[in-house]
């Protein structure tokens, strides 16, 4: 099978067993690029250090038709009683993983194997929907366990594809990584731990490459509670903290991160190095780099983290690293931070911003209070609306009796356009519901099709004069 291990010889001299780097490549890579990353980046890399890889659930054109989404939408038919439209997407995604498989394997044995490894997957998925539907309700332990097959399937079929093309290479299913005691909540000594049993699970497959699914297991609250769609790269991350590795690589469709949006601007340049700090900044503001609590966990081990293109994989792509003045190792935290201008001196002051990011899509969503309330409550339902239909808010002005509030969504909050309000209509159901909700509260607008600009850059905020000149372009 895919999970059968290879007795281990720990190098000679290296401690852990020498100089790993870990590989994670999105859903999207998977789905279209899984011979090329077998070949041109796992394998080829090999002859320099030893491989971990990490890999999203595949989506083969667009993330709303992915597996992730589709597992989610099965999820959702199990709620509903007497349907049995989840039998039919659990059929969808079994056929393409299929597929896909015919069309790049060429190994009768290893395609057989990997067949009955995607069929035992699917049909265990079934039980897990129709036991949902049963008790009419899927709990987030149970969404954790339905969303965890997606990778579950991708990282068989990568392993395939290794397998196929003579690389040793070895399915690692983390469902049951947690073998330590987990308290009520998630805490640093949990991802303490986490890192461990991981560099366990991975020192377990002895000479072979691992292929890591990024599903880890029972976590408290629910993963996708806790952590969100991004857990993938947080468990690359965590990985690559448990076993030391030299260097945490991302890999994308882009050749690393640009000094804005090369589809739009067509001067924009590869940056080929960022402090964690910008690479926060951009991930939030448009160009999805990583998340920043991923890199917080590795930039404090000393990792870096190079973003790399699995179209173009010879080039050096951008590494993401402290320099002096941003080194997270180094500061303890305060409560009071140092206004002055002084900490930056005139040769380490950026001459200009890193780079330039628009947030397209954004929908600005107005409360106006109608109660002489006092601040804190009007503020504290607002939120707690917002948290009940999990909106996620970009940015946000504030005053006692008015909030406004930039939203972002991948899908379509509103439909719609013209300059008549009236041909405008609310598309999304959690905006729906949100909207019922805060009109209690006052009056509310709508204003859509907007965007967030944003400059980013080291010690920006310390620049005289920066804002001015950036109203100024604006203007212009």
């Amino acid at each position: 099978g895919f999970e059968q291990s290879i007795p281990h010889q720990q190098e000679k001299n290296l401690p852990g067993g020498g100089n790993w780097v870990v590989q994670k490549f999105g859903g999207t890579s998977v789905g279209k690029f899984a011979v090329d990353i077998a070949q041109d980046i796992v394998i080829a890399s090999l002859k320099e250090h030893r491989t971990a890889i990490v890999c999203s659930a595949r989506s083969t054109y667009t993330k709303s038709e992915g597996t992730t989404n589709r597992l989610l939408r099965a999820a959702r038919e199990a709620e509903r009683i007497g349907s049995r439209k989840y039998v039919d997407i659990v059929d969808v995604i079994r056929a393409d993983h299929i597929a896909v498989a015919k069309d790049t394997i060429s190994s009768a044995d290893i395609l057989e194997r990997y067949s009955d490894c995607v069929n035992a997957e699917c049909d265990n998925l079934v039980k897990i929907l129709e036991s949902a539907q049963h008790l009419t309700e899927v709990s987030k332990r149970t969404e954790d366990k339905i969303v965890a097959k997606g990778e579950k399937l991708s990282c068989l079929y990568m392993t395939a594809v290794l397998q196929d093309r003579g690389c040793n290479a070895q399915y690692v299913d983390l469902s049951n990584v947690i073998d330590f005691p987990v308290g009520e909540r998630i805490d640093d000594s949990f991802y303490r731990n986490l890192a461990a049993s991981l560099a366990k699970a991975v020192h377990a497959c002895g000479d072979a490459v691992p292929v890591i699914t990024g599903y880890f297991g029972d976590v408290p609250g629910g993963l996708l509670t806790q952590i969100g769609r991004g857990y993938t790269d947080l468990c690359a991350a965590l990985v690559a903290v448990g076993i030391g590795a030299s260097e945490l690589q991302i890999w994308k469709e882009v050749d690393g991160i640009f000094t804005a949006d090369p589809r739009k601007v067509p001067t924009a340049r590869l940056l080929p190095s960022v402090t964690p700090s910008e690479a926060a900044e951009l991930t939030f503001y448009g160009s999805e780099v990583i998340h920043p609590f991923t890199m917080d966990q590795v930039i404090k081990a000393s990792i870096p983290i190079r973003i790399k293109n699995v179209k173009n994989p010879r080039n050096q792509g951008t590494i993401i690293w402290p320099d002096h003045a941003d080194d997270l190792g180094e500061k303890k935290p305060s409560l009071f931070r140092n206004r002055s201008l002084v900490s930056l001196s005139t040769h380490d002051g950026p001459k200009r911003p890193t780079a330039v990011t628009i947030k397209r899509g954004i929908t600005v969503l107005n409360v106006h209070s109608k109660k002489r309330t006092r601040a804190h409550g009007f503020l504290m339902s607002i939120f707690s609306v917002l948290d009940k239909w999990h909106l996620s808010v970009d940015l946000i002005s504030s005053s006692e009796v008015h909030v406004s509030m930039a939203l972002h969504s991948e899908v379509a909050l509103l439909s719609g356009a013209g300059p008549d309000s009236e041909e405008i209509q609310i598309e999304s159901a959690a905006l729906k519901g949100a909207v019922d909700d805060l009109s209690v509260w006052g009056d509310i607008d709508l204003v859509p099709g907007l965007a967030v600009i944003s400059l980013v850059g080291r010690q920006l905020r310390s620049m005289v004069g920066i804002s001015g000149r950036f109203f100024s372009v604006l203007g212009e």
